[in-house]
């Protein structure tokens, strides 16, 4: 299995490739980048954001209509929301195995804090990894330095470390064969 990411331009520029190499080291599955070629939907003028489920349903079709038979998630600059929720910073559909992850939050700048590209693609990789995760049919964890675990917050996201616990790997452990999760560490 390989998980295909599909970058907007202006997600993250010039990080691409390294947070689909951590991406890929945390979770231990190949990935696979390109641009985003999904024509996203879902803006509500009165949030100034992008609803995070029609986003999902967008990229559903893509893959459909693409056949692509692996998990796919897009990386995008939008800022998004979910009912019921001021802002996510991503969301995963493993059903259909299609996620969304928003660089929007991410950088300091939006916080007037100062700019750090290292913790921006800290943040990417993390939640990257998360809603990946979710993909690989992982849930999410109480344990606040698993990958999994749901940050509410940039801090809680920054706290994260970016590895999976014991039992979250266990759990990919079941799911893909040893020598390809052994990797992850």
């Amino acid at each position: 299995m390989r998980l295909k990411i599909l970058w907007e331009s202006g997600a993250l520029p010039g990080l691409e490739i390294p947070a689909g190499r951590a991406i890929e080291l945390i979770l231990g599955i190949p990935v696979d980048a390109e641009e985003n070629g999904v024509l996203l939907a879902g803006y509500d003028p009165a949030r100034s954001q992008y609803d995070a489920q029609k986003i999902l349903h967008r990229i559903q079709l893509y893959k459909r209509k693409r056949t692509i038979p692996g998990p796919i998630m897009v990386v995008t600059h939008r800022d998004l929301f979910v009912r019921g929720a001021d802002f996510v910073f991503g969301l995963a559909r493993e059903s259909t195995g299609v996620a969304v992850v928003s660089t929007a939050r991410f950088y300091n700048e939006f916080y007037q804090r100062e700019k750090d590209e290292e913790l921006l693609l800290s943040r990417i990789s993390t939640e990257g990894a998360h809603e990946a995760g979710h993909l690989l049919g992982l849930d999410h964890c109480p344990d606040s330095q698993c990958i999994m675990f749901p940050p509410e917050t940039l801090d809680q996201l920054d706290g994260k470390k970016t590895v999976l616990c014991d039992g979250c790997r266990n759990i990919l452990r079941g799911v893909f064969s040893p020598p390809v999760i052994d990797s992850i560490n």
